[in-house]
């Protein structure tokens, strides 16, 4: 255990400390304002307020754990060593040079999420208004990677002391936006579907669409026997999140009316757990989403426990109010659909901190770092491509023994359409992550 003085315990304090000490090296923590106390103390303890008191374990505090609300706060990016930025300076008395806990409380709770930006089409936080991209760790879990250089100057300091270090873990989520590309489409969509097919000389899908519907062919996305299989074989934890919502410009899949769409999804939760992905216009709408999320209820037989918003449309605060309000418990929408990497720059799952309330809520969000969609149609890469920067996020992660999370699509399976010769990749990397 670690016993940390400070001026003044504060939500924010106690909120991201026990997040470095306890969910990422591993260790309890507990906290004094009493002088006397910290110094009667025998075991390994810390400082963190303004001035040392003296030869202890000292890191000069900046003022933003004992703020409320938000400021316009002004810093500049620098480099703890060659390759890892930092900010928040604290001093030559700070045993480390950097406020770290400031410096990763900003950068987990979104904290540029809440001051004036530019939206992009989609009324999302635009990537390129981010610290983490304008600076160019985006793809650098820094929160992991600071707290293990913290490790290293605690373990000088106490040299006797022991640390038990966490383990590696891997979760693969599957967005399941359209279940079938032919299948189930309804009449109108069908018929839509073929003169497209016809006039935009595409034969090939022309013919395929005949042939699914007559049921001489599989639909190119049904891959969900193959989803069970690698489950099965792998055994890592595995999450379907299904748009279940209305049609619309933004969400096009099977109707939930079709009593084979609902029946895949009962089916499926007999293997995997089941998420619900909702639907484009639930960022704004309460209703909507709570809709919702009883239809997956009521489909699974069990309350719905994570979620994903579809698109990653999230506007924060408002969006996690919402989810928490719902008594969902767990999201996996932190990241972006245009770029790769650690929208939170952690790769440690961790709970939302409302800055409205000053509060951390029960809302537990994971972070993913890879998202199939960006690399095939954003970056254009080929799948030999796609594996190595899955690869180099995956070690960033493994480096700190961190969680990997993968977002991946229903149709990576298919080979088919602009998904052709991408079968082989969701295997690749479930070997890469077994055989490390």
């Amino acid at each position: 255990m670690v016993l940390v003085y400070t001026h003044k315990i504060s939500p924010r304090l106690t909120y991201i400390f026990k997040h470095i000490f306890i969910r990422i090296l591993n260790t309890p923590v507990q906290f004094t304002t009493k002088i006397e106390e910290f110094v009667a103390f025998s075991g390994m303890k810390m400082n963190y307020s303004k001035t040392p008191l003296g030869n202890e374990f000292f890191i000069r505090s900046v003022d933003l754990l004992f703020e409320q609300g938000i400021n316009d706060i002004e810093f500049s990016i620098s480099n703890w060593e060659e390759g890892l930025p930092c900010f928040f300076t604290a001093g030559k008395k700070s045993f480390i040079p950097y406020d770290i806990f400031a410096a990763s409380f900003y950068l987990m709770c979104r904290y540029e999420e809440y001051l004036p930006h530019v939206q992009d089409e989609h009324e999302r936080f635009s990537v390129e208004d981010s610290l983490a991209f304008q600076n160019g760790f985006l793809d650098k879990p820094l929160v992991d990677i600071w707290a293990y250089k913290f490790l290293d100057a605690l373990k000088e300091k106490f040299p006797e002391q022991e640390f038990v270090q966490r383990k590696f873990s891997y979760i693969s989520t599957f967005d399941v936006n359209q279940a079938y590309i032919y299948g189930l489409k309804g009449v109108v969509r069908s018929v839509g579907g073929f003169i497209s097919d016809f006039f935009s000389i595409e034969i090939s899908d022309f013919i395929d669409r005949i042939l699914v519907l007559v049921k001489i062919k599989k639909d190119p996305y049904d891959t969900f026997d193959e989803i069970v299989r690698l489950k099965k074989s792998y055994e890592f934890p595995t999450i379907l999140f299904f748009l279940i919502s209305n049609f619309s410009t933004y969400d096009n899949n099977v109707s939930i009316s079709r009593r084979k769409y609902r029946l895949l999804i009962k089916s499926m939760s007999d293997y995997v757990k089941i998420g619900s992905n909702l639907s484009y216009f639930t960022m704004k709408k309460e209703d909507l989403m709570k809709k919702e999320l009883k239809k997956m209820e009521s489909i699974i037989n069990t309350p719905v426990s994570k979620s994903k918003q579809h698109m990653l449309r999230i506007h924060l605060p408002e969006t996690y109010q919402k989810l928490i309000d719902l008594e969902v418990e767990e999201d996996y929408s932190m990241g972006y659909s245009d770029y790769l990497g650690f929208r939170a720059s952690t790769c440690t799952p961790f709970y939302f901190y409302d800055l409205d309330f000053e509060i951390q809520t029960p809302l537990k969000v994971f972070p993913f770092a890879v998202n199939d969609y960006t690399l095939n149609q954003v970056l254009r890469l080929s799948p030999r491509q796609a594996l190595v920067k899955i690869k180099q996020l995956y070690l960033e992660v493994k480096n700190v023994n961190g969680t990997f999370v993968t977002l991946f699509h229903n149709e990576l399976l298919s080979d088919y359409g602009v998904w052709k010769g991408w079968k082989g990749v969701y295997g690749d990397v479930l070997d890469m992550v077994k055989n490390n």
